[in-house]
């Protein structure tokens, strides 16, 4: 039977630094990934969340994606994702624009910088748990309130554009460590300084986009010279950004017949959950 080779973490007892050993499994791991791509983008796409952000605890415990592997590998879920909602923005003429100019200049930057840290700094499974409870739990209190709290109007205050490419910059880094393009977490914040959602949203999906590709990359150079597991499967990635992209389009397409509200706070508390869980296993092990 054919099978399709995975990084596998294995024994944390026997593998102290927790960057885990290679091990081959069947095409069952990527079904799984894929199984698991398809329902969290589907769920995700809703509420303007990505996908990426709740799949890479999947990864880390239940497919056993060793670190720093782990995080280029989540990177690839958007590299298949995305592409379809970018065509649709091209087709419009809403990419190329100054707001995606000075996310890029931003981000791309910022992923490989961060890819650095996570290689170098933050290597094994414990650090990184913190890492992720750092990213989820900000998520999942912003979804609780979006979803419980009644929108208020605001005059618009655009950031600054030297501002707007700093910000890009430190979600750059953040998405190099963790594992996701940085536009989920860059949508809400310029949206809610008065951006039209018209602008950012094709500008931030770009920016995920050309992140995503080069962040492997850079871990896969990386790799080459550095001992463990850092350059990503790209198989599994590859098959769970499949689920995704699959996923992706039936959220949309059911956008407007699931309970937007129900949604938020489900995905907030779960958010909140993980982070929790991650935080007491970072700290305490």
């Amino acid at each position: 039977m054919l099978g399709l080779r995975v990084r596998s973490c294995g024994d944390p007892s026997t593998d102290p630094t927790g960057r885990g050993r290679a091990a081959t499994v069947t095409w069952s791991t990527g079904l799984l990934g894929f199984t698991a791509g398809l329902p969290i983008a589907t769920v995700t796409a809703p509420v303007g969340v990505s996908g990426a952000v709740f799949l890479l605890p999947v990864q880390l415990s239940v497919l056993h994606v060793p670190s720093p592997a782990v995080t280029p590998t989540n990177l690839l879920f958007n590299i298949v994702s995305g592409p379809g909602a970018l065509l649709r923005y091209r087709r419009h003429g809403h990419l190329d624009g100054p707001l995606t100019r000075l996310l890029l200049l931003g981000t791309l930057p910022g992923v490989i910088i961060g890819a650095i840290i996570r290689v170098f700094a933050i290597p094994g499974q414990h650090g990184f748990k913190l890492v992720i409870a750092g990213v989820l739990l900000p998520l999942g209190l912003w979804l609780c309130g979006q979803a419980l709290r009644p929108a208020r109007q605001r005059p618009a205050r655009p950031l600054a554009s030297r501002t707007i490419a700093g910000l890009a910059l430190v979600v750059g880094v953040v998405g190099g460590i963790y594992g996701i393009g940085g536009g989920s977490l860059l949508g809400p914040i310029l949206v809610g300084r008065g951006h039209p959602v018209t602008r950012v949203a094709p500008a931030a999906l770009t920016s995920t986009f050309v992140t995503s590709i080069v962040g492997p990359v850079t871990y896969t150079l990386i790799g080459l010279t550095t001992a463990g597991d850092i350059a990503p499967d790209w198989g599994l990635g590859l098959l769970c950004g499949l689920g995704g992209l699959i996923g992706g389009y039936l959220g949309a397409r059911l956008q407007h017949r699931l309970p937007e509200t129900v949604l938020r706070v489900l995905l907030g508390v779960l958010a909140t959950a993980l982070a929790l869980l991650y935080l007491r296993q970072g700290i305490t092990t």
